[in-house]
């Protein structure tokens, strides 16, 4: 604890934006719980009506990935972090106006709305980071980032859960859309240093970057590290919890209105296992890029765990056991790809390689989500155990090719470094 309070007190930029995303994220679950449980009450309980929701989050940092990375990295971070808050603000109020099951594809369009500002905004306070701390700062700046949004997840959602039943739908979206209010101003008085000279594996006489698109692949085509970091966030994304999540909450095991109580529950018991993930994680972490790398294999282990326990799930306890199990897991790997991102690629190109990270991390969400909802649809909820136990396989993957590739890149790297000039 000592550690995050004396980065705090001696970054101030940090702390602002750190308070940003406490003050945001708090709506941001409001909004969520709300939400997917309007979407279950309008389509009846449909699995397909859920996964389409939650794909309306998922896809459009996939669809605009190519444009918001070259934004991030050609225009003033900062600002792109205060007009996304802005605008999401009157995003969130207009949720107000869909207020039956005529109006659900309303719920649908804002959201891919809020998400595409979300796509943008996301890459640029990864991007931002390094410029506001130093360099032997970032894997407590990223934990206490990945700390924060599991506690505001845990807090948030069952607070969440708790207005929405006690005080209604609109209630909580209003409180969402004002925290991204106060988020924005939060952020308007950052000042960013100047910008310190950064790191480069240009070769000599190499044409100086332009800020495209094209270009960032071609850096990470150089890159070849880099880009298997890229790897993590999705491989810990396959099969996305939102859609069980959701259904087991307001189809099976229901607590509140239309399940809002028991989602908020769930929701909490995944904030508190993202929590401990990389907190017990970096017990065992000395910073370097080697050791985050090992730690990455725990997290998807973890992660094959969780869904191990959720397909044997017979009661609200033991399911809220296996979504912290897998919170872990994906938290501790989302800490560590972030922080090898931020200290092996250039700042140039910080906000593309973001940008295509989150890309794929939602390409491999909104596959896992759509598969979930078919799934669900045509087996019923009767099956949910069994769609677990197939996830938990399929899971397997990102981790065998983790445990293949990486080795054999750091390898060929070792024998670069110890070549004879």
């Amino acid at each position: 604890m000592a550690q995050y309070i004396r980065l705090l007190r001696e970054s101030p930029n940090f702390t602002l934006l750190w308070l940003a995303q406490v003050v945001s994220l708090t709506g941001d679950w409001f909004n969520t719980i709300v939400l997917s449980a309007m979407v279950a009450d309008f389509s009846g309980g449909s699995g397909l009506a859920i996964s389409l929701f939650l794909m309306a989050r998922f896809l459009p940092p996939l669809v605009v990935s190519p444009f918001t990375g070259v934004i991030v990295d050609r225009f003033d971070r900062k600002l792109i972090l205060v007009y996304s808050n802005v605008i999401r603000t009157g995003i969130v109020l207009m949720f107000l106006l869909a207020t039956g099951p005529d109006l659900l594809w309303l719920i649908y369009l804002l959201t891919i709305m809020q998400f595409t500002l979300s796509a943008l905004f996301e890459p640029g306070q990864s991007a931002i980071i390094p410029s506001l701390i130093r360099r032997s700062d970032l894997v407590i700046a990223n934990t206490l980032v990945s700390i924060t949004w599991s506690v505001m997840l845990a807090l948030g959602a069952i607070i969440g859960g708790v207005v929405a039943a006690f005080f209604g739908a609109s209630i909580a979206l209003v409180i969402g859309a004002s925290t991204f209010a106060v988020a924005g101003y939060l952020i308007a008085r950052i000042q960013v240093p100047p910008e310190a000279e950064t790191r480069s594996d240009l070769e000599a006489g190499a044409v100086q970057p332009t800020g495209s698109f094209g270009e960032g692949l071609r850096y990470l085509a150089r890159n070849k590290m880099a880009a298997a970091a890229l790897l993590v966030k999705g491989g810990g994304s396959v099969g996305n919890v939102d859609t069980l999540m959701t259904v087991f909450a307001t189809q099976v095991f229901i607590l509140g209105t239309d399940g809002q109580l028991s989602l908020g529950i769930m929701y909490s018991s995944f904030g508190i296992g993202a929590i401990l993930g990389p907190v017990l994680l970096n017990r065992i972490n000395d910073g370097s890029i080697g050791r985050m790398r090992r730690l990455v294999v725990i997290g998807f282990v973890l992660g094959t765990i969780g869904w191990i326990v959720l397909g044997a799930a017979g009661s609200l306890a033991i399911l809220s056991l296996a979504l912290l199990i897998r919170a872990m897991g994906g938290s501790a790997n989302w800490t560590y790809s972030t922080v090898i991102i931020q200290k092996s690629v250039d700042d140039r190109y910080l906000g593309r390689v973001f940008a295509l990270d989150l890309a794929f991390f939602q390409l491999v969400t909104v596959v896992s989500t759509i598969a979930h909802g078919v799934l669900i649809d045509a087996l019923g909820v009767d099956y949910l155990g069994v769609i677990s136990y197939g996830t938990a396989v399929v899971s397997l993957i990102p981790l065998v090719l983790w445990m293949a590739v990486v080795p054999r890149m750091e390898r060929r790297e070792a024998a670069r470094t110890t070549a004879p000039v």
